[in-house]
C-alpha cells in the first residue's frame, strides 16, 4: 500500500484496523486506488468472485455523484454541500465538481475511517478562492455528532439550503441502527429548499438465481467477516428515506438511468449496476 509514514500515523482518538474490510477502502480498491489494505482487496476480491460486475457498480455510483452535483450546482442553486460517507478521495469528488461551476461553493465531508481523515489533511488546502472545504470523522449513525461538530457550523449556513449527499453508504447501516431516523434527523436539521441525494444497493435487478446466491452469501460470509456488513433493500425500502419530501424528476430510478446523457442501450444495466438512487427536494 502506497502511503506516507504521516498518513497512517494519525494525531487522533481512532484507531486504523487493517484487519477487517472497511467500505471506504474497499471501494477504493473497486475504482483502482491503492490507499487499502490486503482485508479490503480479499474482502473486494470475494465480491468480484459473487458479483462479477461489483466495480462496474462502483464507478456507476461515482457517475451518479457526479451528475447529481451538477444538477444541483446549475439547476438547483445549492452552494452548500454535506457529504456522509465521503470516502477516499478520487477523481471528480464533490467539491471538486461543484466548484468548478460555482467556486464559491461550501462542502463538509464526513467519514468514519482515519485513512479518510489522512487524506482530508491535503484535500483541505485543495479550496477554489472563496470555496471551503471541511472534514469532521464521525458516523451517519450518530447524525447529532455531525450537526454539532463546530466544524460544520463554521463551514455551512443550516439557515441556507444544503445538499445532504449520501451515496452508497446506507446499504452499511443495519436496520438496528435506524437508518431512516438518521437520514430524517439530518434531513430535518436542514432548511426549506435542501435537498437529499442518496444511493442504495439492491438485488432486485438481478436475476433470481443469482439474486438468491448472493443473499445466501451475504448471509454466511459478508455478515461474519466485515466491520459494515451489506444491507441490500427494495424499492419500496429506498423510498421511505424520502417521506415528506419532493422526489425531482425522473424519481428513483437504477444507478445509470438518473439524468443520464447516454441513450439507453449504451447505458450500464440495472442489473449490472444494481443500485436504486434519487434526488429529492426537502420541503
Amino acid at each position: 500500500m502506497d502511503m506516507e509514514p504521516d498518513d497512517v500515523a494519525l494525531d487522533d482518538s481512532f484507531e486504523i484496523d487493517t484487519t477487517v474490510a472497511h467500505p471506504a477502502r474497499r471501494y477504493n480498491y473497486w475504482l483502482g486506488g491503492k490507499d487499502n489494505f490486503e482485508a479490503d482487496r480479499a474482502s473486494g476480491d470475494a465480491w468480484e468472485e459473487i458479483y462479477p460486475t461489483v466495480k462496474l457498480a462502483a464507478l456507476e455510483n461515482r457517475r451518479f455523484l457526479e451528475r447529481a452535483v451538477t444538477f444541483l450546482v446549475k439547476e438547483a442553486g445549492i452552494r452548500q454541500f454535506l457529504d456522509i460517507g465521503a470516502g477516499i478521495p478520487s477523481a471528480n469528488t464533490v467539491h471538486e465538481v461543484a466548484q468548478s461551476i460555482a467556486p464559491e461553493t461550501r462542502v463538509v465531508y464526513v467519514d468514519n475511517d482515519p485513512i479518510v481523515l489522512a487524506h482530508a489533511r491535503r484535500l483541505l488546502s485543495t479550496n477554489t478562492p472563496g470555496g471551503v472545504t471541511a472534514y469532521i470523522h464521525a458516523d451517519v449513525r450518530d447524525p447529532a455528532a455531525i450537526l454539532d461538530n463546530p466544524d460544520l457550523r463554521a463551514t455551512l449556513d443550516l439557515s441556507r439550503p444544503v445538499a445532504l449527499m449520501v451515496v452508497a453508504v446506507m446499504h452499511f447501516v443495519e436496520s438496528a441502527d435506524n437508518p431512516y431516523e438518521c437520514i430524517s434527523t439530518l434531513a430535518g436539521a436542514l432548511a426549506p429548499g435542501s435537498h437529499l441525494a442518496m444511493s442504495h444497493g439492491t438485488t432486485e435487478f438481478l436475476p433470481a438465481e443469482q439474486r438468491a446466491k448472493f443473499e445466501q452469501w451475504v448471509e454466511q460470509e459478508e455478515r461474519t467477516r466485515n466491520r459494515d456488513p451489506y444491507r441490500s433493500r427494495t424499492e419500496a425500502e429506498f423510498a421511505q428515506f424520502f417521506e415528506g419530501m419532493e422526489l425531482v424528476p425522473p424519481g428513483i430510478v437504477a444507478l445509470p438511468d438518473w439524468r443520464s446523457e447516454l441513450p439507453p442501450a449504451e447505458r450500464t444495466s440495472a442489473a449490472d449496476a444494481s443500485g436504486y438512487c434519487a434526488v429529492a427536494r426537502i420541503l
